[in-house]
């Protein structure tokens, strides 16, 4: 049987490949890799797009980062559980402007329900380590 622990980091690097996969596409290719961009040739919005892709990139990693001892990293957590729920947030704001392509609804539901669910796990581990 798996432990609650283990069930913890499987999910995690299992979650992570999505802000490292995304943020390291994003960094490399630039705007021209979100389909949605209205002109990838555009150099400052391709800026922007590395720029958070990168951000994007390093969440991931910061995540992934903790998956030795999970249950001592609450601090870490919580400060990038809020940054990726307030993007989230910023995102959704955006919805107001019209309904995104199917990718960027999906990362509206890693943002503000998957990244909570486990930030709120992670507590949980916390309260039960020995």
């Amino acid at each position: 049987m798996v432990s609650e622990k283990t069930a913890f980091r499987i999910v995690v690097a299992l979650a992570g490949l999505v802000p490292v996969g995304a943020g390291l596409a994003g960094a490399l290719g630039g705007a021209a890799v979100f389909a949605a961009a209205p002109d990838p040739f555009d150099l400052s919005l391709d800026s922007h797009a590395r720029y958070l892709s990168g951000l994007l990139l390093g969440i991931g990693l910061a995540f992934w980062a903790t998956l030795g001892r999970p249950e001592v990293h609450g601090a870490r957590y919580r400060l990038l559980g809020a940054v990726v729920v307030l993007g989230g947030l910023a995102r959704a704001f955006g919805l107001l402007a019209g309904e995104p392509d199917l990718a960027m609804r999906l990362a509206l539901v890693m943002e503000l329900v998957v990244t909570p669910a486990i930030c709120l796990w992670q507590a949980r581990l916390a309260r039960n380590a020995p």
